[in-house]
C-alpha cells in the first residue's frame, strides 16, 4: 500500500481506541437487540446507523443514516472529487474512512488516463486518505486483504461488486458517486435496508465442484428475479465446508443474482484464515492484528448476539440448494441467468477463441492453482489467447513463489497487470465479431467484454483453464483423460415464511415527523402497468446528455417513450404506480428531476432499479414498494382494454408517523379501503435530506453548519 499521508504515529494507538469504541457499540446493541428478531443484516445496519430514535429496533424497509466503517471509490474517484468540491466541501469528514484504489483501466496509458490517475493521487495525498495506485490490484481485493472489509462491519464502494465483502462476514454494498461524495463530505449518506433473503445451502460440494458452481447454480435455479433488491444471508450445514475464498466468489455473484449485498457468517474457518492474514501482514496492522482478530474470535465463541442472527429473525425469502447435487456450470452465452452443465456443452463441442482468468471474482490464490493443476505440463491449445491476471499483486507473488503462475506462462498463459481489464471491456485481449470466450469472471452480458457479436460464457478457473488447453469448451477432466460424467438432477427449492409485514409491529416506534416534512403524504394513483420500464422510457436519450433542458421541457418529455399521451393524463399531486424493476437501465439523473418536474414527489412500485432508487432519493423523489397494490390492480383491471396510462379514481394515503399506507376508493374520509400495508420507517435524517431538496442540498446544509 502506498500511504498518502505521515499515518505512522496514529498507527499505535489506533487498535485500542478503535476496539474500545467497538466494544462499546457491541454492548448497545446487545443490549438493545435481545429478542428483537433480527436478521444478521439488520444487527450490523443498527450498529452504523447513526441518528435513530431511543428504542429503535431497524427493520428491512427502514430508511436509515448510515455512517459505515469505510468507502472504497476506484477509477470513479476524480468524478466523486469533483462533486465532493462542487458541494462545497475542503476536507474529508474522516480520511480513516475513505479508501482510493486504482484497478478498472490500468492498461490504459494515454495521457487523459494518466492526468486522471495523478489528480486522484494528488486528491488522496491532500487529504491524507489510503492510496493503491494502478497495479496493486483490484479494489474489492485490496480491502478484503487488508482488512477494510472485516467481520460484523459495514463497508460500502462505490461499485456493484461490494457485494464481495459478504465472503468475510462484512457487510458491504454498492453506492452510486453522489453518496460516495456525500460520505466523504459527511461521514454519512443513507440507505432503506432491503428485505432479507436467508440462502440456505446444504450438504457437501463433490469432487471437482467450486464456489462459482454454486453461484451459477443460484443464479440458474432461482432465475426469476427472486432475489432483486434483496440483502442476502447465507446459512446451512454446507458453510464450514465452503473455503474463505469459495465464499467471496459467492458473495463478489450476488450482484448479478441481483441482490444488494451477501452476508456469509462469522466462523471458525473465516477466524482462522483472519489468523493466516495477520501471519502474512506487516504487524502492528491498523486493521488485521492479533489482538482484533482474537477479541472477535473470543466473542464467537461466547455466543454474542451480534454476531449471528436472531433465531426466530424475520426473513422475506427462504431458498434452498442442496450442494451435493451439484456439478460444473456454465453460464451462458451473454447471461448469467442462463444456467448448463459443463457436461451438455462439452459434448457440443463448442471451439472458443480466448480464455480468461482474470477479476475480482475468481483471480485469487485457489484459482489460480485450481487452473495451473490443469494446465500443467501441456499447452495452450492452437488458435486460442489465454489471459490471466491476479486478483493482487500480492496474489500473484504469492502465486509465483508455489510456482502456478510460471505453469501458467509456461503452458501459453499471457500475463496482464493485476486490475480489470477485460472483466470490464478494457484493454488487451477483449473478445471480437463472431469470436466465443469462456471466463472465470462474473459478466457476460452482450458486449462487455469486447463485441456485441460475441459469445461470452462463464465458469470456474479449472473449466476455464481446460477449454483453454482443449480449445474448446471443455472438462478438467477430459484433459486428465477421463470420461465426463452425467450430471444429475439439482436441487433446489423455495421454502415458505411467515408473512413478515406485521411480524414486528407491536414494538413500532412512532416516527418522529420533522417541521417542513408532511406527515401524510396523499394523492391519486395513476397506473403504468408494466415492468422493466427503463430509463430512456421515463426520460428520452436524445435530451440526457443536453445541459441546457428547461424544467418544462423536462416535464413535456416525461415517459414519452412509454406513453406519448402520460403528459394528457397525468396531473401535478398524482402519485403514479407501475410494475416491477421500474427505473431499470443507465444512471441518468434526469429519469428521477423529470417526474418532480411534472410536480409528481411520489412513486410506487412492485421493486425499483437500485441505481434509479438512489438517484430518486438523492434528487428528493419519495419511493415507495408495494407489490400487494400491483396485484390488487392487475386483478381490477385484467378485463380492461389495455391502457399505457390509467387514472385509477382510487387513492393512496402514507401515513409517515405510524409507517403505514392505506389505499381506498375514493378521496372521502369514509371511502372504502381496499389495502393497508405496514411500510418501512421514513426517519427524520431521510426526511431531511428531502426537506433539502436530495442529498446535495443536505450536505451543503451539514458543511454550512459545521
Amino acid at each position: 500500500m502506498r500511504r498518502t499521508a505521515a499515518v505512522a504515529p496514529v498507527l499505535d494507538g489506533m487498535w485500542s481506541l478503535w476496539h474500545t469504541q467497538q466494544q462499546r457499540a457491541l454492548a448497545t446493541a446487545s443490549n438493545v437487540l435481545t429478542s428483537t428478531r433480527q436478521n444478521l443484516t439488520e444487527k450490523i445496519v443498527q450498529k452504523y446507523s447513526v441518528g435513530l430514535p431511543e428504542g429503535k429496533v431497524v427493520r428491512s424497509g427502514d430508511f436509515v443514516t448510515i455512517k459505515p466503517q469505510h468507502c472504497m471509490t476506484h477509477d470513479n474517484s476524480w468524478p466523486v472529487a469533483m462533486k465532493f468540491i462542487g458541494l462545497g466541501a475542503t476536507k474529508v469528514h474522516d480520511n480513516r474512512q475513505v479508501v482510493l484504489t486504482l484497478d478498472h483501466d490500468v492498461q490504459n496509458k494515454s495521457p487523459k488516463n494518466l492526468e486522471k490517475y495523478a489528480n486522484i493521487e494528488k486528491f488522496g495525498h491532500d487529504h491524507g486518505i489510503d492510496f493503491y495506485p494502478a497495479g496493486t490490484g483490484i479494489g474489492h481485493q485490496i480491502l478484503v486483504e487488508q482488512g477494510y472489509a472485516f467481520p460484523g462491519t459495514l463497508t460500502v464502494a462505490s461499485d456493484s461488486h461490494s457485494n464481495m465483502y459478504g465472503g468475510v462476514g462484512c457487510l458491504g454494498t454498492p453506492m452510486v458517486r453522489t453518496d460516495a461524495a456525500a460520505i466523504w463530505a459527511t461521514g454519512q449518506t443513507w440507505w432503506q435496508i432491503p428485505p432479507v433473503a436467508k440462502v440456505e445451502l446444504r450438504g457437501r460440494l463433490p469432487p471437482g465442484v467450486s464456489g462459482k458452481d454454486v453461484i451459477v447454480a443460484l443464479c440458474g435455479a432461482f432465475n426469476s428475479d427472486n432475489v432483486l433488491n434483496h440483502a442476502i444471508e447465507f446459512t446451512g450445514d454446507a458453510i464450514p465446508d465452503l473455503s474463505v475464498d469459495d465464499r467471496l466468489t459467492i458473495a463478489n455473484m450476488t450482484t448479478e443474482w441481483g441482490a444488494l449485498s451477501g452476508l456469509f457468517p462469522v466462523d471458525n474457518v473465516l477466524i482462522n484464515w483472519l489468523r493466516g492474514r495477520v501471519l502474512r501482514l506487516p504487524q502492528p496492522h491498523p486493521r488485521i492484528s492479533s489482538d482484533r482478530v482474537e477479541a472477535l474470535a473470543k466473542a464467537l465463541e461466547e455466543g454474542d448476539t451480534s454476531l449471528t442472527a436472531s433465531e426466530d429473525a424475520i426473513y422475506a425469502k427462504h431458498l434452498v440448494l442442496d450442494l451435493s447435487t451439484l456439478a460444473p456450470y456454465i453460464s451462458g452465452p451473454n447471461s448469467v441467468k442462463v444456467m448448463n452443465s459443463l457436461t451438455d456443452l462439452a459434448r457440443q463441442g463448442i471451439p472458443i477463441n480466448k480464455a480468461y482468468l482474470v477479476s475480482c471474482t475468481n483471480s485469487r490464490l485457489s484459482d489460480i492453482h485450481a487452473a495451473a493443476e490443469v494446465v500443467k505440463g501441456r499447452k495452450v491449445a492452437d488458435g486460442v489467447e489465454f489471459y490471466i491476471a491476479a486478483a493482487s499483486k500480492n496474489v500473484q507473488k504469492d502465486a509465483e513463489d508455489e510456482g502456478a503462475w510460471q505453469a501458467l506462462i509456461e503452458a501459453g498463459a499471457r500475463p496482464l497487470p493485476a486490475g480489470c481489464g477485460p472483466c470490464i471491456g478494457l484493454g488487451t485481449g477483449l473478445l471480437e465479431d463472431g469470436e466465443v470466450g469462456i471466463s472465470a469472471t462474473n459478466r457476460n452480458f452482450k458486449g462487455r467484454m469486447g463485441s456485441r457479436e460475441a459469445l461470452a460464457y462463464l465458469a470456474s478457473p479449472a473449466v476455464v483453464a481446460a477449454s483453454a488447453v482443449l480449445g474448446r469448451i471443455g472438462s478438467p477432466v477430459e484433459v486428465l483423460g477421463g470420461e465426463i460424467p452425467d450430471t444429475a438432477e439439482l436441487m433446489s427449492a423455495e421454502v415458505p415464511v411467515e408473512a413478515s409485514a406485521d411480524a414486528a409491529d407491536a414494538e413500532a416506534v412512532p416516527t418522529h415527523v420533522l417541521d417542513g416534512f408532511p406527515a401524510l403524504i396523499e394523492g391519486e394513483l395513476v397506473f403504468c402497468d408494466a415492468d422493466n420500464i427503463n430509463t430512456d422510457g421515463i426520460y428520452p436519450g436524445k435530451y440526457t446528455y443536453q445541459d441546457d433542458v428547461p424544467r418544462e421541457k423536462m416535464a413535456e418529455v416525461c415517459m414519452e417513450n412509454y406513453d406519448p399521451d402520460f403528459g394528457k393524463k397525468t396531473f401535478a399531486g398524482d402519485v403514479i404506480v407501475s410494475g416491477f424493476n421500474f427505473g431499470t437501465g443507465s444512471s441518468r439523473e434526469q429519469a428521477a428531476t423529470c417526474i418532480l418536474a411534472r410536480d409528481i414527489k411520489l412513486i410506487v412500485s412492485g421493486s425499483f432499479g437500485n441505481i434509479f432508487f438512489r438517484n430518486s432519493i438523492n434528487n428528493a423523489l419519495l419511493t415507495l414498494e408495494l407489490p400487494a397494490l400491483i396485484a390488487l390492480l392487475r386483478e381490477r383491471y385484467k378485463a380492461e382494454p389495455v391502457e399505457l396510462t390509467r387514472r385509477t379514481g382510487l387513492f393512496i394515503k402514507w401515513d409517515v408517523p405510524r409507517a403505514r399506507v392505506e389505499v381506498r376508493e375514493g378521496a372521502e374520509p369514509d371511502a372504502k379501503i381496499v389495502l393497508e400495508q405496514k411500510v418501512g420507517d421514513l426517519g427524520p435524517n431521510l426526511q431531511d435530506i428531502i426537506i433539502q431538496g436530495g442529498l446535495e442540498g443536505w450536505v451543503k446544509n451539514e458543511i454550512s453548519r459545521a
